[in-house]
């Protein structure tokens, strides 16, 4: 189902790599927070006319809060210059894209990517969210840091559950921009970062032998596809992933999604996403990563008066249903290794470095810590392993 609404631009909000936020006033004289992305419908302008689509923002839908401008009628861009490639993604689709695949036989690098096979122990970090990805990448960098080691390459490899475009998301555009990130490779449908590929493999050699990645991490783009069933849900994906790393000999990791503020009990701890995804679905092993929270007021969130302990016994109290309910994926009971990663006071203050904002389902670090911290803890223990 599609819902047209034709309008005009009234005032143009923040913009960044691809996209830009506009104001539409539409034709029953409602103003409408809108997105335009600059490769599909050009450079927008008070005042131009056009067309958007509202279907999943009528409904409240997790689709950011916008309606999405699909062209102005009036001002339609320019042909771009003949480019190689052959790639569709959004394929059979009215915006369906032309791009060139780092694996394309006009590539520069398909000959790298022909009979490769072998990502060399690369570690691969599997997740969920796409809100775990700047925590992921502040672990990796907080290991090296603390170590006094070299901080490592890391690519960021997008997959195509959540959002398509890469330039949706704002993480990946500041990540990007702070250096924390050294390319974005978009795979199946998603398109639009520094290296498209074909599929979760191929996406994954071009990390390792084209963008140099001394670690990857691998999660869906921006949005999460859920049912409340046991299998609906789009990070099913991960466990997919996780058999694609091992399948070419990286090293997965599997960073599990907890939170110790969910109102539902199947995502309180650890989420029945994680453990469907690499008890059911991984059929490789991978190291789980259970974070250790300690003693529970040792850890708080930082602000401007300090750090206020947080109720005792909360945190730890999270970390044995954490690691309860990991037991399921891990020997002697399931085919994963458990790996346990000091989730500290350190690790909050590195979490609270990023260059850009935290937010998991609506929540900040100060209100699930536990979420980010999991992730980070598969970020440290996988740059302990890109260190060798």
């Amino acid at each position: 189902m599609i819902t047209w609404r034709e309008g005009v631009v009234e005032s143009l909000g923040p913009a960044w790599d691809g996209a830009v936020e506009l104001s539409v006033r539409v034709s029953d004289g409602e103003v409408l927070r809108a997105l335009a992305y600059r490769a599909v419908s050009g450079e927008p302008r008070p005042g131009q006319r056009v067309l958007v689509t509202t279907a999943p923002l009528d409904r409240g839908l997790g689709t950011g809060g916008y309606a999405f401008v699909v062209v102005a009628p009036d001002d339609l861009p320019g042909d771009p210059p003949s480019a190689p490639g052959h790639l569709v993604k959004a394929r059979y689709t009215p915006l369906q894209q032309l791009v060139l695949g780092v694996d394309d036989q006009e590539s520069a690098h398909h000959e790298v990517l022909r009979d490769a096979d072998d990502l060399a122990g690369m570690p691969v970090v599997v997740a969920d969210l796409h809100s775990a990805v700047p925590a992921i990448v502040a672990g990796i960098r907080h290991a090296a840091l603390r170590a006094g080691r070299p901080l490592p390459r890391v690519a960021y490899l997008m997959l195509d559950g959540g959002a398509l475009p890469a330039a949706f998301s704002r993480t990946v555009t500041g990540l990007r921009g702070a250096g924390w990130l050294e390319a974005c490779v978009t795979v199946g449908q998603a398109y639009g970062g520094d290296l498209e590929a074909v599929t979760v493999h191929t996406g994954l050699l071009a990390a390792r032998l084209v963008a140099s990645a001394d670690v990857t991490v691998v999660a869906q783009g921006p949005g999460n596809l859920g049912t409340g069933t046991r299998w609906g849900f789009s990070g099913v994906a991960a466990g997919e992933a996780v058999n694609a790393a091992g399948t070419l000999i990286g090293r997965p990791v599997a960073a599990l999604r907890v939170s110790g503020a969910d109102a539902r009990e199947r995502h309180l701890g650890v989420s029945h996403h994680s453990l469907t995804a690499y008890g059911r679905v991984a059929l490789v092993p991978a190291d789980v990563v259970v974070p250790d929270f300690g003693v529970g007021p040792l850890l708080g969130v930082p602000d401007d008066d300090g750090v206020p302990p947080l109720e005792p016994g909360s945190l730890a109290a999270l970390g044995a249903r954490v690691r309860q309910q990991a037991s399921s994926l891990v020997e002697p009971v399931g085919r994963h290794r458990l790996v346990e990663v000091a989730a500290d006071a350190e690790l909050l203050t590195a979490l609270s470095t990023t260059p850009v904002r935290l937010s998991t389902m609506g929540r900040t670090l100060e209100d699930d810590p536990a979420a980010f911290l999991a992730s980070a803890a598969a970020g440290v223990h996988a740059g302990a392993l890109a260190a060798g």
